[in-house]
């Protein structure tokens, strides 16, 4: 009896999974992983990690301690000028007003350390398994990827430009002492600041390409290296007319001609030189958007 007692209780029908019951109520969709919500996770992600705040502060402090160096080195080549005339024949041969470029003087710096934290921004994803919430909270990914995108390429930007004027500040003082005048104001400074905080927001986001491509910190930051440091060595080391002209179109040597007063030789022109510097920026970005909808996590 018990038996048909137990057959003749109905189970229990299975509950509707929360978003099914959502996405059947009165028949609209309610919110989901919008882009807005995606970009204010990763934010919160970004500032949250110990390593950023870290390569965010070593940017700073290098451009600034090389901006006050640069000063200083500046002042002592001005003042031996008035001395040697040979120190003045090469200050005369490099043209131009020398303090200005003063502030810039630790882009180099800054965007291998920029650069290498667009690379770990990704490559840490897949090699902590973080990847694996990522994309099951984000199941269509590109919208994590592109806000990825967006918080490293702005941040760098935004680092870049502040250091460069803390820079600036530091060694306009330092500058006076030798006479020398840094117009911080001036067309050319807020040129050389926006070129260069563009600049480097562009490396950046070259670096969250190679980070999402290689999947490895290290990789991805060796790969980086050797774009922007070892490859414009080779080619200037490498006789023939093929890398000498080869090496106007690495991505490194794009921003002298978009900051000169004036054309230098031997080298892009500025919409040339920033046209390259766009498709070494996209191509890459779309390649690595392609590959992370298409391979495994």
């Amino acid at each position: 009896m018990s038996s048909m007692a137990t057959e003749s209780t109905p189970l229990p029908e299975p509950a509707p999974s929360t978003a099914g019951s959502l996405r059947k109520n009165g028949g609209r969709s309610l919110p989901g992983p919008t882009f807005i919500r995606v970009l204010n996770s990763e934010v919160i992600k970004f500032r949250s990690l110990l390593s950023t705040l870290i390569l965010i502060a070593s940017t700073a402090v290098v451009m600034v301690g090389f901006g006050a160096l640069s000063a200083w080195g500046t002042g002592q080549f001005a003042g031996a000028a008035t001395r040697d005339t040979q120190a003045a024949a090469r200050m005369a041969a490099q043209g131009g007003d020398l303090a200005v470029s003063v502030p810039t003087s630790g882009i180099a710096f800054a965007q291998l350390i920029l650069g290498s934290l667009g690379v770990l921004l990704m490559s840490s994803e897949f090699t902590t398994g973080m990847a694996r919430s990522t994309f099951a909270a984000v199941p269509r990914r590109l919208p994590a990827f592109a806000a990825k995108l967006v918080v490293v390429m702005v941040t760098s930007f935004v680092v870049t430009a502040v250091s460069t004027w803390v820079a600036g500040l530091v060694a306009v003082p330092i500058l006076d002492n030798y006479g020398l005048k840094l117009d911080l104001g001036s067309s050319q400074s807020v040129k050389l600041l926006l070129v260069n905080s563009i600049y480097v927001a562009a490396v950046a986001a070259i670096g969250m390409a190679l980070g999402t491509l290689i999947r490895n910190s290290a990789g991805g930051i060796m790969s980086l290296v050797g774009i922007f440091f070892v490859a414009p060595i080779a080619f200037q080391l490498i006789p023939g007319d093929f890398f000498k002209e080869a090496r106007k179109y690495l991505p490194g040597n794009t921003v002298e001609p978009l900051t000169a007063a004036q054309h230098v030789p031997d080298t892009l022109e500025a919409w040339q030189a920033g046209l390259v510097l766009g498709v070494w920026v996209v191509v890459p970005i779309l390649f690595a958007a392609i590959l992370l909808k298409r391979r495994d996590v």
